[in-house]
Order: C-alpha cells, then sequence, then structure tokens
C-alpha cells in the first residue's frame, strides 16, 4: 500500500484529499518509482480546477517528481532497480510510488539531489524550451519575462544571463525584486501597473523582441503592446486565467506580432529531445550556472496548503512535497 494525494471532483484546494491505495505493479516498458520529493507546478492548479481537464476522475495530481526505481516491467532493459532518475511531464506524481513510462525519465547525475531534481525539472526544462526553442535568444538581446522570483523566472533570469540577454523581471513586491536582481534580471519593475510605458522607458524606445508571459488574461495585452514590430509574444501560463476572445487583427495593429502558446510535452516528445535538454540543464547546475532555489518544503499530506501558497503569489523559486 501506498499514500497518494487524489481528486474526486474539480475545485478548490480542499478537493486535494490523503488516500491510502494498493501498491501498483509495472506494465510492459514501465518502472515503479519510490518517491523522494515531488514537484508542485501551476499547471497542477490548472488540473485541480478543471482549466484543462483530466482522463479520468479521481486522479492524482502532479507532473513531476525523483526517487529510486524499486521495479521494472519487461522489455525495460537500460535501467534496474536501485538506480535514481528523474521526470518532468507525467500525471500521478502526488504519490509515495508510482508507476511511469521508462522512456519518460532520465537518470540523476550523482551531484543532483532528489530536492532539486524535483524543483527543477519541470522549470528547467520549461526554461530551455522557452529561451533556446521557442525563441533562441541572442546575446544583447533584451527579453521580458513575468514572475521573475518564481521558481521558472529565476532559473530564466540566471539562463537568460548566462546566455547575454539583458533580462527585464516583472514581480509583485519589493523583495521578490531583490530576488530576480540577485539571480540575474538587469532591471526589475514591481507589478503590471503602466507595464508598457515603463518598458518603453528602460529600453529607449525599442520594446522587446520576445515576452514570456505566464500571467495570462491580466496581462496579455500589456505584454503585447511591450513588443517590438514582429516580437514574439510567449504566452505560456495561466496564473490569472485562461486568455479568450483575442482578435489576431491585434497582431497586425500593433506591429505584425507572433503568437505563440507553447507546452512543454512537444517540445520533449522524443526521448532524445528530452535526454538532451536534461543534459543541457543538469550540465549548467553542475557548472554553477543555475542555482536551484527550494523555497518551500511541504510533507504529501499538506499538498492543499502548498496549492493555496502558490495560488496566493506568495512562493518564491521552487515548491516541493516530500513524502
Amino acid at each position: 500500500m501506498f499514500r497518494a494525494i487524489r481528486i474526486h471532483a474539480y475545485g478548490g484546494p480542499e478537493v486535494l484529499k490523503l488516500e491510502t491505495l494498493p501498491t501498483p505493479v509495472p506494465g510492459t516498458g514501465e518502472i515503479l518509482i519510490r518517491q523522494e520529493a515531488m514537484g508542485v507546478n501551476f499547471i497542477d492548479t490548472y488540473f485541480r480546477k478543471g482549466l484543462y481537464k483530466l482522463p479520468t476522475l479521481p486522479a492524482i495530481l502532479g507532473m513531476e517528481g525523483a526517487g529510486v526505481i524499486e521495479a521494472v516491467g519487461a522489455d525495460v532493459t537500460d535501467m534496474a532497480p536501485g538506480d535514481r532518475v528523474a521526470y518532468p511531464t507525467a500525471l500521478g506524481g502526488y504519490a509515495e510510488v508510482r508507476t511511469i513510462a521508462a522512456d519518460r525519465v532520465v537518470p540523476l547525475p550523482p551531484f543532483i539531489s532528489s530536492d532539486v531534481a524535483a524543483g527543477v525539472m519541470l522549470r528547467g526544462l520549461t526554461v530551455h524550451a522557452l529561451l533556446r526553442e521557442v525563441y533562441d535568444v541572442k546575446p544583447g538581446e533584451t527579453i521580458l519575462v513575468y514572475a521573475a522570483a518564481g521558481g521558472v523566472g529565476l532559473l530564466m533570469c540566471q539562463w537568460g544571463r548566462h546566455l547575454g540577454a539583458r533580462v527585464i523581471g516583472v514581480v509583485s513586491t519589493e523583495e521578490k525584486a531583490e530576488l530576480a536582481r540577485q539571480n540575474g534580471a538587469a532591471d526589475v519593475l514591481i507589478g503590471h501597473d503602466n507595464l508598457p510605458a515603463r518598458v518603453r522607458k528602460l529600453t529607449d524606445g525599442a520594446m522587446v523582441p520576445v515576452v514570456y508571459d505566464s500571467i495570462g488574461k491580466d496581462t496579455f495585452v500589456a505584454s503585447l503592446d511591450c513588443l517590438a514590430p514582429r516580437g514574439l509574444m510567449v504566452s505560456y501560463g495561466n496564473a490569472s486565467g485562461e486568455v479568450t476572445g483575442m482578435s489576431v487583427g491585434m497582431l497586425a495593429t500593433r506591429g505584425s506580432l507572433y503568437l505563440t502558446r507553447p507546452g512543454l510535452t512537444t517540445y520533449i516528445a522524443q526521448r532524445s529531445a528530452l535526454l538532451k535538454g536534461a543534459e543541457e540543464l543538469f550540465g549548467l547546475i553542475g557548472q554553477g550556472v543555475l542555482s536551484v532555489r527550494i523555497g518551500q518544503r511541504f510533507a504529501l499530506a499538506d499538498a492543499a496548503d502548498a496549492h493555496r501558497a502558490l495560488e496566493a503569489r506568495v512562493t518564491t523559486g521552487s515548491t516541493i512535497l516530500l513524502p
């Protein structure tokens, strides 16, 4: 038997229930992991609320985790019990043990702890996709990053600086602003009011070639107005709600802009891409270029409190659950 957090209906944090379930057996191509840490991400709240629909209910939430392999199923020949592994995008993470397709995990190097892995896999590979694939950031460019003191944001500040970019971060408090500066943001703006005007001032009227917006509904139009002609709007989150009802004409009138709504699963669908991204991510951590901040640790049983903290925007860095 094992403990897990399940939901039986969509709703607020109160729908997260701690339950005891039978231990699963890995099927063909699967492994069984004894989890040592699990990541908590905004996408988990989208699934919990029903913004993103789950395949079935009840369901175990959580997309990210790390631990030790306890058993392997048929046809798994390159992994064995005792191996340390982690994964970034597979539902079923809020649990002491879980099965998962073997091709969705990556081996952990000795210098990456399970806590760090659970706090960086989804966020770090998201940043890799955003800065290297969705838009290939060049030295000397200026980029605008929302939620710059969050788990993704801090990594974007660090990685952007490493790539030679000038990072303008957007945060909600002076405390978070200082954290963003410490992690590589050249300039930090507090709050969303008059954002385009403030970006115009910082860039001497040039605006930015790319905006990374994880907020969604409340900031969408302002983000478009921060872009230079033919700039790219990267809308990759819905912290304030889903963006709906826009007209594509908004892109034309603001300078022939581009808009994308990327999802990490597309960028790591091939195992080779997953391994390549993880290798680059772990390499930069090992070199000290990237520092993973675990801002909050909650017991598995307190997953609801973790969701409340995340949605109240009082967290910094990554949030993890511990079994």
